[in-house]
């Protein structure tokens, strides 16, 4: 995919410090859900979180996405909220039962899975890189299912976490293809609101609704930062930042968000990184870069 971009007087390093820090806050966003999951059930979580992005988003650029809310970008915006939901939905699920660590390596298998998907989608063949990124990964997922003398096991929580890599692959494959030719601002926020809408209504129809009166400070901070910092500023960061660095160097300093999410879970949840799990992470990690590289390289 080519890319035009615009001349800028700011140096590139702080385009390239732009993509770090997403990277960081999507990170720290995979530790503040594993805290919240527990006293705010997944659905609503996903409802409230992107519920509010959504207004927010729409409510700053409303002015300049006004001409674009048409039935075009409403078809292709609520398509894209829902894979959005349900992408979003499995990976809070998940980590009601596996750590952040975990989930932070496994959600980011969303790299490896879209070459593949991106044949039925986009009609484009897998490389040999793909192929070999896919060994690597499929090794690494071996090795944090590897639990010592117990041999080998992945939790609910690990397996639903992988089924939300593939949703999100399925995102980002139909964001290619949707967005050429219509806003992506507008797309955005549609899909934002969609998914928060679906959220609260699957979360309302679940009857287990949280007890929004009693909730604690804390939580309600950990759901400020998801929708403000991990949904729209994030997002707004990267595609500020993706129109300066080319893309081979922006996808590798995204993958790093698995590296934070590693981090702040050892920094704030007392997360510990066994051999197996750490060896298991590195193989991912380098199966990311792998695909992440000769994708863009091939672009």
């Amino acid at each position: 995919m080519n890319m035009q971009r615009s001349h800028s007087s700011k140096p590139l390093w702080l385009y390239k410090g732009l993509l770090l820090l997403a990277a960081a806050i999507w990170g720290l966003g995979t530790v503040v859900i594993k805290s919240t999951v527990d006293v705010f059930p997944p659905l609503w979580l996903v409802g409230v979180r992107f519920g509010c992005a959504g207004l927010v988003l729409g409510a700053v650029t409303f002015g300049r996405i006004r001409p674009y809310l048409n039935s075009d970008h409403v078809r292709a915006g609520v398509l894209l909220g829902v894979l959005l939901f349900l992408s979003y939905w499995t990976n809070s699920l998940g980590l009601t039962d596996t750590t952040a660590s975990n989930s932070s390596f496994l959600t980011t298998l969303y790299v490896v899975i879209v070459p593949f998907l991106a044949l039925p989608v986009l009609h484009k063949r897998p490389t040999f890189a793909n192929v070999g990124a896919a060994l690597l990964c499929i090794a690494g997922v071996g090795c944090v299912a590897y639990n010592g003398t117990a041999g080998f096991s992945l939790r609910f929580g690990d397996l639903v976490t992988m089924a939300s890599a593939l949703f999100l692959a399925l995102h980002v494959l139909y964001t290619s293809k949707l967005a050429p030719h219509r806003n992506m601002t507008a797309l955005t926020v549609i899909q934002f609101l969609v998914a928060g809408a679906l959220g609260a209504m699957f979360g309302l129809a679940s009857g287990n609704t949280p007890d929004f009166a009693n909730l604690t400070i804390d939580t309600w901070i950990s759901i400020g930062y998801l929708a403000l910092f991990a949904s729209a500023i994030a997002l707004f960061l990267q595609n500020v930042s993706l129109a300066h660095v080319p893309p081979a160097p922006a996808s590798l300093f995204l993958s790093t968000e698995s590296v934070f999410g590693v981090t702040f879970s050892m920094l704030f949840l007392g997360e510990q990184l066994t051999a197996s799990l750490a060896l298991g992470f590195a193989l991912i990690f380098v199966g990311i870069l792998v695909s992440e590289y000769f994708s863009a390289r091939r672009s």
